[in-house]
């Protein structure tokens, strides 16, 4: 029963992995913009207008991502005389060497400079400039990218890096000589 099991958790994850690959190549065929070395963790929701979107070099973005490049909230004020040719679309820039963390929503006309983090489950509705790290909803600035090297430093985990090429003991050395440190109530 576990191996049938762990071969239907597989069969999933292939098929999975398959569906977001082919995603991401029919959302380059409409003009989606990727640069070189770019991690997708699980394809993002590039909503219906992928041409508006450019992603950088080397930058990884995390699961449950989504990029929204347009405000559907149109439909509802454009049964408004008023506000009857009412349309707002805008581009989606992320530069090189960012990260974006899980569940974040990307909102329309946002750039991200280069060297940005944006921390999990933030919704991204201003621009970030170049070095920084935002997080939040809605987004705010965190620290410089330099303050946040500095602080991951100082928390750094040392292990022998050659267990980094055999992930089960890399994980039982961890699991053993982790120390069982918390972070302090805020």
């Amino acid at each position: 029963m576990n191996l049938l099991y762990r071969i239907i958790l597989k069969v999933e994850d292939i098929l999975k992995r398959l569906r977001d690959k082919a995603y991401i190549e029919i959302c380059k065929s409409r003009g989606l913009k990727v640069g070189k070395d770019v991690i997708f963790i699980e394809a993002p929701k590039f909503g219906s207008e992928p041409y508006l979107i450019e992603i950088g070099d080397r930058t990884k973005i995390t699961a449950n991502c989504t990029f929204i490049n347009h405000d559907g909230a149109m439909y509802t004020i454009r049964s408004m005389e008023k506000y009857r040719d009412t349309r707002n679309f805008g581009r989606i820039k992320i530069g090189k060497n960012c990260f974006i963390g899980n569940n974040c929503t990307i909102l329309p006309g946002v750039e991200m400079g280069d060297n940005c983090i944006l921390g999990a489950g933030s919704v991204l509705n201003s621009s970030m400039p170049s070095n920084s790290v935002y997080a939040g909803t809605p987004a705010k600035f965190i620290c410089t990218i330099e303050q946040y090297g500095d602080k991951a430093l100082k928390n750094n985990v040392l292990y022998p890096r050659e267990l980094e090429t055999d992930r089960p003991k890399l994980d039982e050395y961890i699991k053993e000589y982790l120390p069982h440190i918390y972070k302090p109530v805020k």
